[in-house]
């Protein structure tokens, strides 16, 4: 049984199935909210500077970034990539929605988790995310860039 499915079980089981159209097209447009207040809320700052360990905009790093992003909707985040990337739902890369992270092994070839991206968009294949550079800061990628196909790991879903 994939992971997914077991969480979609989960969920409906928690929560019971929706009593009308009305009430699944809610249920729709709070979570389409609550990923619009998370992608927002970071692309707020892009140009912040790198920071290891920062969560302001005195300075920003990846899981920093993306953890406030979340906290904003009242969703909590572990606080290291490599946690963030064992929580969640995982999906295949070409399924990546806005909202939906990345994950990569970027200073190693084991592919051990240590660097986060949130996915801004997906237009047929083109991903767009946003994440904090230590040369660069916060900013937005593509991950058809050479190096971040190199070092892609996986991608999780939390909506």
């Amino acid at each position: 049984m994939s992971i997914r499915y077991v969480f979609l079980l989960v969920i409906i089981l928690v929560f019971g199935a929706c009593s009308s159209t009305k009430d699944a097209y809610s249920n729709s447009s709070k979570s389409i909210i609550k990923i619009n207040n998370v992608v927002d809320f970071a692309l707020k700052h892009e140009g912040v500077r790198y920071r290891y360990g920062g969560t302001t905009d005195k300075g920003m790093d990846c899981s920093g970034l993306v953890s406030t992003s979340f906290k904003e909707a009242n969703i909590i985040l572990p606080r290291s990539s490599r946690d963030m990337a064992k929580a969640g739902v995982e999906v295949a890369l070409l399924d990546v929605k806005k909202g939906d992270l990345v994950f990569f092994a970027a200073r190693n070839r084991k592919k051990i988790v240590d660097h986060v991206g949130l996915v801004i968009s997906n237009k047929d294949g083109d991903i767009k995310f946003i994440h904090s550079s230590t040369q660069r800061g916060v900013i937005i990628s593509s991950i058809s860039e050479n190096y971040w196909q190199r070092t892609y790991v996986k991608a999780v879903t939390f909506f």
